[in-house]
C-alpha cells in the first residue's frame, strides 16, 4: 500500500471512493464527494491523501481549516474520509489517519476535529471535549484532538462546503 498526496488523475477515483463508502451509511445523504469537490475548488484541502494499492486508488482522507470562537488558529477538521467498502477492516483507514496526523504536526497544526463513531475514533486520541462545540452536532460525536497542550473552547465552524451540500457529517470508516 502506498499513501500519498492526492493527484489531479486521482479526483475522479477519490469520488468514486467516496461515494462507495458511504453509500450504505445510514447518516449520509450521499453529498461528502460533493463536499471534497467544494474544498477542492476553493483550495481549502490542506491535506489530501490517497491510498493506493496496485496503482488503483482504496481510500481517501481530506483535512481543512476550521475557525474556533475564541480565535485559536492552525486547527482543521477532518472529513471525508474514505475506504471503499471491500478494502475495509484492513489497517488502510488507520494508515491514512495516522499519516495524515504525522503531516499535521509537521506542519505546525494545532489540532484537528471531526465527527464520527467515538468507538472508531478514540483509537486515535480523539476525545469529546465538553467546551468545544460544532452547532447543531450531538456532542457525543464530534471529537477532537489537540496536537498539543493547549485546549481550545468556543465553537467550531467548518468550511461552508460542508453545509453548501447540507451536510455537515462525516461518518466513520472501517479499516
Amino acid at each position: 500500500m502506498i499513501i500519498r498526496s492526492e493527484a489531479a488523475s486521482d479526483i475522479q477515483a477519490i469520488a468514486e471512493v467516496t461515494i462507495a463508502a458511504f453509500e450504505n451509511l445510514e447518516v449520509s445523504n450521499q453529498t461528502e464527494q460533493f463536499i471534497i469537490e467544494t474544498l477542492r475548488a476553493a483550495e481549502m484541502l490542506t491535506i489530501s491523501l490517497v491510498a493506493e494499492i496496485d496503482e488503483r486508488v482504496v481510500g481517501h482522507i481530506a483535512f481543512s481549516p476550521v475557525t474556533i470562537s475564541d480565535g485559536s488558529r492552525d486547527w482543521y477538521g477532518i472529513g471525508p474520509f474514505s475506504v471503499l467498502p471491500e478494502y475495509q477492516r484492513q489497517s488502510i483507514g488507520t494508515t491514512l489517519m495516522q499519516h495524515g496526523l504525522s503531516l499535521l504536526r509537521e506542519m505546525g497544526g494545532q489540532g484537528c476535529c471531526l465527527v464520527g463513531d467515538p468507538g472508531y475514533y478514540k483509537r486515535f486520541g480523539f476525545k469529546n471535549i465538553p467546551k468545544l462545540i460544532l452547532d447543531g452536532v450531538p456532542q457525543e460525536v464530534f471529537l477532537a484532538l489537540p496536537l498539543h497542550n493547549i485546549i481550545p473552547q468556543g465553537f467550531v465552524v467548518f468550511h461552508e462546503g460542508f453545509m453548501s451540500v447540507g451536510e455537515q457529517d462525516v461518518a466513520p470508516t472501517s479499516d
